[in-house]
């Protein structure tokens, strides 16, 4: 199992994308979702073909969140351009976790 953790404090089970196809493919199609979606590599994201609002927090290398935003279906966010991973949770999720920018997370196991 992988999960998303802030200083050892575990904030969700995670799912990465560990291919192409699922980093195209994402959470469209879904009703609905628990827990975070990783996208590595990733600078931008959409939710054209999504079911529910989300919210995405764009890191850098090291794990640092460096902007967080939320999403409505079809829509498209900005890029980030010093991104390397994006994590995507259903909206109100960041909230309940507390993850701001400046915050650094992990993806463990």
């Amino acid at each position: 199992m992988t999960w998303l953790v802030r200083d050892d404090d575990v904030l969700a089970v995670a799912e990465v994308a560990a291919s192409g196809r699922q980093r195209t493919r994402g959470l469209i199609g879904r009703d609905t979702f628990e827990g975070a979606f990783v996208l590595r590599p990733c600078r931008q994201v959409h939710t054209f073909g999504m079911r529910f609002p989300i919210d995405v927090a764009f890191c850098d290398g090291t794990g640092t969140v460096l902007h967080v935003t939320c999403l409505a279906p079809k829509r498209m966010s900005r890029p980030v351009w010093r991104a390397a991973f994006a994590i995507e949770a259903r909206a109100g999720s960041f909230e309940r976790w507390k993850l701001r920018p400046g915050d650094v997370v992990e993806i463990k196991g």
